[in-house]
């Protein structure tokens, strides 16, 4: 590797879904359509949190809790960091609707109901702008919740348990303490909703009442009891072993949100059902043998896995995305329904390319009905084979209603990189299946080339390998300090990697570890919007021209550009459509995006990638995120590095944050031993 610029000796000079209408945001649709879906898959609904209004006005203590709430909602910062592994934002679930659902704004809260809201938030202290989103998470009678039991109020994302405190001592006074029945209640449902955008499921029952007692909560045992027995919690037991005769079995404790145990269980019975059926002979199985033996090594062993299984485990790097395409092309030429799905439309516009007939959807627009076959009567997908690429990005939610989705016989191929970052929601679903071993797993030994394969292998088993590079595909470009990171990516982006790589502007990616620091996205994308389009900013701080990240949900974000802003909103270009984000949405969903963090660039891949590693993200660096960072550069990868040591040592020493799951006890007891065959 070379640890000068792209240019040698040349001297320094001195962060596609469809299109958004007018009167129903895209957001909005979605949250319609998948309550829709739940009532008719589970008998449940799923919250929908309202905008929230301006607070203008606001100073002091209200002002704070205002912006900590919109910070959060924004994706700004996490909800907190109890639970909190290192990534740009917390995620909820990501909505995913049925097909074509019409566009219907979901539970507006009434007029009257803000207005009693209104009065109690002001009563406790609390931002009035509040309002709208306390009406519509607390439903009817949202007033007279608050009143009664203040600390709901940590229902609404970005409130913290001390602000909640404030709150009820002013609507209780003397009555409001710690040891508060009420309290303990609501901080155990907190601490849970906290979990969730650190990847876990559940909470083992130590673990809850520790971070319980670091809340405050005097006795956090009682607190997780009388949680539990008022339903807002459930509690479940896992046996851990085999006991003898005259023993007790051991068991786990675990706690967890109704929300997330019954996805969990749901993607449970449907991997189980998938696992459990024999699927159709559609075709002779010479005919399958023969397409499996024209395709070239792991290829042909996936398509013989394929033609017995309901489900398949597909794992490996970029190059073995063309064994899916192969599997996906011999399919649909033995005259089956085949799709697939991504991520995000970059994987998607990528992996179309490599297939003949089948259709490529992203994930998100295949559960909405935007994309993909369409639904049959009984609702399931038209489909006798899917494939969803970048299976690691499934959180338990979405991962269900895929496989809820699915019809009786049709076959899942679950396809991925294991070593890439997990998903930002709840759960480790690919990680879970390869551990478990239910069915049969397919590792490619198809490499990815050049020396950027090799670097990113390397990372992939924990070693820093220097690689030679005598195209400089790989440059290290070492900085002292966040100011000096700062300017030399500026240059990298705008001077030396165009003129020495011929990679242009907009095909050079910046990723760095997170939204803040002093060179974390806002402040890199600052100085690049300052260098590469210099404007106003009239429109939320955006110009035309301005490259963006636009979050449509939580944890979805789809690379774009500013075409215009008029009354409607701010007009976007993201993969090949046009979006209108509302004016009212701007702030909280769309971002600059010449620079982004690896969690919001997974999925996708660009001919350069800039990583950005100034000395304050060390604590910030694991294998997972490196692996992902590096693994996005497709020709070439420069590296501004400012961590010294930290590198190499993340790599070698620092996995992923562990996360607690139930997928593979759920698992256990429906699949057979030796399902894996």
């Amino acid at each position: 590797m070379s640890t000068e610029t792209p240019e040698d000796a040349e001297p320094e000079r001195a962060d596609g879904t469809p299109a958004e209408g007018a009167q129903v945001s895209e957001a909005e649709a979605e949250l319609a359509a998948q309550r829709l879906e739940r009532e008719r898959i589970e008998q449940r609904k799923a919250e929908r949190q309202g905008p929230i209004e301006a607070g203008g006005k606001l100073s002091g203590t209200a002002a704070d809790l205002l912006a900590a709430v919109r910070a959060v909602e924004s994706g700004e910062k996490p909800a907190a960091p109890v639970f909190e592994e290192a990534r740009p934002a917390p995620r909820r679930a990501a909505p995913e609707p049925v097909r074509r659902a019409p566009a219907v704004a979901p539970g507006v809260p009434a007029a009257g109901a803000v207005e009693d809201v209104r009065e109690v938030l002001v009563q406790g202290g609390a931002p009035e702008g509040l309002a709208v989103q306390a009406a519509g998470v607390l439903g009817e009678g949202a007033a007279e919740v608050l009143r009664a039991d203040p600390w709901q109020l940590l229902r609404i994302a970005g409130v913290r348990p001390e602000q909640a405190d404030g709150f009820a001592r002013a609507l209780l006074g003397a009555e409001a303490g710690p040891g508060d029945e009420r309290r303990g209640r609501a901080v155990t449902v907190w601490l849970l909703e906290q979990a969730a955008p650190a990847g876990h499921t559940v909470l083992e029952m130590a673990a809850l009442t520790d971070a319980l007692g670091r809340q405050g909560v005097p006795d956090p045992e009682e607190a997780v009891q009388n949680a539990i027995s008022e339903g807002d919690v459930l509690v479940f037991q896992d046996a851990l072993e085999e006991a003898g005769e005259d023993e007790e079995q051991p068991v786990r404790v675990q706690v967890g949100l109704e929300r997330f145990a019954m996805a969990e269980e749901s993607l449970a019975d449907g991997l189980a059902r998938l696992v459990n059926s024999v699927p159709e002979p559609d075709g002779a199985g010479e005919e399958w043998e023969r397409a499996a033996a024209s395709a070239e090594g792991s290829a042909g062993e996936l398509i013989r896995a394929v033609a017995g299984h309901g489900l398949v485990l597909h794992t490996g790097g970029e190059a073995s995305v063309a064994e899916p395409a192969a599997l996906l092309n011999a399919a649909h030429g033995l005259g089956l329904r085949v799709w697939a799905a991504t991520h995000g439309p970059v994987g998607r516009a990528r992996f179309a390319s490599l297939v003949e007939g089948p259709g490529v959807a992203t994930v998100a627009g295949l559960l909405s009905g935007t994309e993909g076959p369409g639904r049959d009567a009984d609702g399931a997908l038209d489909v006798d084979l899917l494939v969803v690429l970048d299976a690691p990005q499934l959180d338990v939610e979405a991962a269900a209603l895929v496989t809820e989705s699915l019809p009786d016989g049709a076959r899942l191929v679950l396809a991925g990189d294991p070593g890439v970052l997990w998903s930002v929601g709840p759960g480790r679903v690919f990680a879970d299946l390869l551990a478990a071993r239910v069915c049969p797993q397919i590792a490619s030994r198809r490499p990815d080339p050049g020396p950027l394969g090799e670097l990113v292998s390397g990372i992939g088993v924990g070693e820093l390998n220097q690689v030679a590079a005598p195209g400089k595909e790989v440059v290290i470009v070492p900085v002292r300090d966040a100011g000096e990171a700062v300017h030399r990516t500026v240059q990298l982006v705008a001077d030396s990697v165009p003129r020495a790589i011929g990679v242009p502007v907009e095909e050079t990616q910046v990723i760095t570890p997170g939204h803040g620091g002093a060179a974390g996205t806002r402040v890199l994308n600052a100085a690049l919007k300052e260098r590469l389009n210099p404007g106003p900013g009239r429109f939320g701080g955006f110009d035309p021209g301005d490259r963006v990240a636009y979050s449509p949900a939580p944890g979805r974000m789809l690379p774009g550009r500013v075409v215009r802003a008029d009354g409607e909103g701010l007009h976007l270009a993201c993969g090949g459509e046009e979006i209108v984000v509302p004016p009212e949405r701007v702030e909280q969903s769309v971002r600059h995006g010449w620079a982004l963090t690896a969690h919001q660039a997974v999925g996708c891949r660009w001919p350069a990638v800039i990583v950005v590693l100034p000395g304050d993200a060390a604590q910030a660096l694991s294998r997972p995120w490196v692996y992902t960072a590096f693994g996005r550069a497709g020709r070439h990868l420069s590296v501004v590095h400012g961590v010294e040591q930290a590198l190499p040592r993340a790599v070698a020493e620092v996995a992923a944050k562990p996360r607690t799951t139930r997928l593979p006890a759920l698992l256990a007891p429906q699949v057979p031993a030796g399902a894996d065959g």
